[in-house]
């Protein structure tokens, strides 16, 4: 009887470690997970959100989750939506959020038209970045400006950085030059002059999906390199210049999107895994938010990460004890 005990107990363990994808909801496809620890002292976590087996990228909202152990996760559901906004219809791609000015700001790309990929000279496409605001991290956000933060070039994929001293960077993809920074305005609703090509070293792939955070002293813009191998550069300014470091995590089948956030002392990778779904109305490999530790070597460089079942199930385990108050990149 004592042996069947520990069995089970050792069965019981074993499932509740093994956390990867994360249980953000029954039947929810998420994707791009932008990870926050806000002023409630939570783990914040805004992502894109994927139709049930969606022929295409054609997204209608984004949504919000909260946790204090990684585990157990509570859905805020939708956001903010595309019928909200005035200026675009489809296209809810990769978000994500800063807090600045006691208030809560999530930017995010979204368009309109079709996009052909048979005969792309049909395309009618167009893709722009808006931020939205709210008082509450679980939203609701409001499109405060009504329309896109610029209309040309078409761009998507922003990331926002809150650096020490409060100013505010936003990163962004567009198209034909990528590796792009602005300023955002004090208010939030603006960039401040043009946007500018960064110094990356002389070396510029395909990318898309930038993160940036600050450990340190020392800048990291992290990215899906040719939209499927998470790479990583560094410097000693949020706008560079940069220096290629390599891979923190390889390829897996379809895109991956990701970030990066310290969390009651340890450091998260967010990022989402191509998977078959047993019940599914399709038989397609759909997307899931999963989580990673992430470690440093002693010169600040990133120790490369493998996929696991377990990710971070034992993370109260790990954790320094309590909440983490206050605001992390």
């Amino acid at each position: 009887m004592k042996l069947v005990s520990l069995m089970l107990a050792a069965l019981l363990a074993t499932s509740a470690q093994a956390q990867n994808p994360l249980n953000l909801g029954k039947d929810l496809r998420t994707a791009d997970p932008s990870g926050h620890v806000w002023p409630d002292g939570k783990m914040w976590l805004y992502t894109s959100h994927d139709e049930e087996c969606q022929a295409d990228f054609h997204m209608k909202d984004w949504y919000a989750f909260s946790s204090t152990d990684l585990v157990n996760w509570t859905s805020h559901g939708a956001v903010l939506a595309v019928k909200d906004l005035k200026w675009a219809d489809d296209y809810a791609w990769a978000p994500d959020a800063a807090y600045k000015n006691g208030r809560y700001y999530l930017v995010f790309p979204a368009g309109t038209g079709v996009k052909d990929r048979q005969n792309p000279r049909n395309s009618t496409k167009w893709m722009g970045i808006g931020i939205a605001e709210s008082d509450n991290p679980a939203g609701p956000f409001k499109d405060m400006i009504g329309a896109p933060l610029w209309r040309k070039p078409y761009a998507n994929d922003p990331a926002l950085f809150i650096d020490d001293d409060g100013r505010a960077y936003l990163y962004s993809r567009t198209s034909g030059v990528n590796y792009l920074v602005a300023e955002m305005a004090d208010d939030m609703r603006s960039i401040k002059g043009e946007l500018q090509k960064m110094d990356m070293g002389g070396y510029e792939p395909p990318m898309e999906g930038p993160w940036v955070f600050k450990r340190n002293g020392l800048y990291y813009f992290t990215m899906p390199e040719r939209n499927r191998i998470l790479t990583y550069y560094t410097a000693t300014s949020p706008k560079g210049p940069w220096k290629y470091q390599g891979v923190i995590m390889d390829a897996e089948g379809g895109n991956n999107h990701h970030s990066i956030v310290q969390y009651r002392s340890q450091w998260i990778l967010f990022y989402h895994r191509w998977l078959d779904v047993p019940g599914a109305a399709c038989a397609k490999k759909q997307r899931h938010v999963a989580a990673e530790y992430l470690h440093f070597n002693e010169d600040g460089t990133i120790r490369k990460i493998e996929r696991t079942n377990a990710g971070v199930g034992d993370f109260s385990g790990r954790a320094a004890p309590g909440t983490a108050a206050g605001v992390t990149r």
